[in-house]
């Protein structure tokens, strides 16, 4: 008799009392002209049911409808509600605070790490749970370890460490192989070369480290080579930053060399992922120190990067280019001025040489750029006769005031000189000097002669 009341919960009365009839097997199944008497013989015994027995009878429908809800094969309109409802009570329930970053915590980790020498990633992620919010304090404490010589190590499981090897093995196998590409020619040759030097396992890692620790300086090499393809893995992430592919990894390889010398095989990390932290180290100093034609120290390339992701941050919450007031306000109240000074700073030199268009002119960027230094023609041809008419004017005094008269003025490329040193040139006390500058101007003051150089006052 269950088996229907599933299908019967939302059906009409009607076709219900049709149902009961033919389950209770008292009246054989008629044709649908006597449905009208069906009605009727329901009627009467739903009035004989009692509140009681209508209750009872619900109730084992209520939950055959619970059981169908749990059905994921036949979804009806009842299990809608009863999937969204609890879907977003749960999610207002996982919407909790952020776990806050101290600075005492940011003092203990460093403090720790100096200690102990070192410091893993995993351990700074503990205290910079969300880095994305803490983007400053993360650069600043990362300053701070480069600065105290602390090294940083990264836990990378095993599997991991070889699948990683076998990516950078087939990138360096497709690049060697590729012809008519943008790698150059010595650079595919060295990722051939490199390509050939097997990879090593972990005891021979270790067992060179020892090595290299008793002053072996061919276990040395042997460890440097094997772990140049890392130095290329880690150089390509920094192409187009103003260096040659060749050039990042020549300095990651100092890098290389320098961890190389450092390493401390009795801590228990692999070798890799003490490297990587040198071979970074060594390019973005690299790229700070040379790939500007005009050199800006370590600190203020900090500065200015610094600087910029404020700007960027700033730029993505206003919609707009933030004011020197507003980047100096976030970045710990600096002064507008400063902040201008360093966004001069960091602007990157062009060449005037460089070529514009493609077209057949040869135009150069020069060539579109005006000089406001350079003097404009009519100015050259006026000093120029300024120049011939002064001389003129002072050949009409004697050879001692001329002379005077162009040490005190700084004519004829002298610099302009004081009475007193214009005396010792002459031998003579200061007081001589003025008397002779006054003489000679009051001749130059004359109508005949004052008319010359009239003109070019106006």
């Amino acid at each position: 008799m269950y088996n229907y009341t599933p299908l019967m919960v939302k059906k009409s009365p009607r076709q219900t009392a049709s149902r009961r009839s033919v389950t209770s097997k008292k009246r054989p199944k008629k044709s649908v002209r006597q449905t009208s008497s069906k009605r009727k013989a329901v009627k009467k015994t739903v009035k004989k049911v009692s509140r009681s027995t209508k209750q009872s009878a619900k109730r084992p429908t209520q939950k055959m409808v619970k059981k169908t809800v749990r059905k994921p094969t036949k979804p009806t309109k009842q299990t809608k509600p009863t999937k969204v409802e609890p879907f977003i009570i749960r999610s207002q329930q996982e919407e909790k605070p952020l776990p806050k970053m101290t600075g005492e915590q940011v003092e203990a980790l460093f403090k720790k790490a100096k200690k102990q020498g070192f410091v893993t990633q995993e351990e700074i992620l503990d205290v910079f749970v969300e880095p994305e919010l803490y983007l400053e304090q993360l650069d600043d404490f990362y300053s701070r370890i480069v600065e105290a010589q602390i090294d940083v190590f990264e836990a990378v499981s095993e599997e991991k460490e070889e699948e990683s090897d076998d990516e950078l093995q087939q990138e360096l196998d497709l690049l060697a192989g590729l012809k008519n590409t943008g790698v150059a020619d010595p650079v595919r040759m060295y990722l051939k070369e490199i390509g050939r030097i097997p990879l090593l396992t972990r005891e021979q890692e270790i067992r060179l480290a020892q090595s290299v620790e008793a002053g072996d300086m061919k276990a040395k090499k042997g460890l440097i080579d094997a772990n140049l393809r890392l130095v290329v893995s880690i150089a390509k992430k920094y192409i187009g930053r103003g260096m040659t592919f060749l050039d990042l990894i020549q300095e990651g390889n100092k890098g290389l060399i320098r961890a190389v010398e450092k390493f401390d095989w009795t801590k228990g990390f692999k070798f890799s992922t003490y490297a990587t932290w040198w071979i970074r180290q060594a390019i973005t100093r690299s790229i700070a120190d040379q790939a500007r034609t005009i050199r800006i120290p370590v600190h203020m390339v900090e500065t200015i990067n610094k600087l910029m992701r404020t700007s960027r941050r700033l730029m993505q919450d206003l919609g707009r280019e933030p004011t020197p007031e507003e980047i100096g306000k976030r970045m710990e109240n600096m002064d507008p001025d400063k902040v201008r000074e360093i966004l001069k700073i960091s602007q990157n030199t062009t060449s005037l040489e460089t070529p514009v268009g493609d077209g057949e002119d040869d135009s150069i960027l020069g060539d579109f750029i005006a000089d406001e230094k350079q003097v404009s023609p009519y100015e050259a041809t006026s000093k120029q006769m300024l120049r011939e008419n002064i001389e003129e004017v002072l050949g009409a005094l004697s050879d001692r005031e001329a002379r005077v008269l162009r040490m005190r003025f700084g004519l004829q490329g002298n610099k302009t000189m004081t009475l007193e040193e214009v005396g010792k040139k002459f031998g003579v006390t200061r007081e001589r000097i003025r008397q002779i500058e006054a003489k000679a101007l009051r001749k130059l003051k004359h109508p005949s002669r004052r008319k010359k150089l009239q003109d070019f006052l106006e």
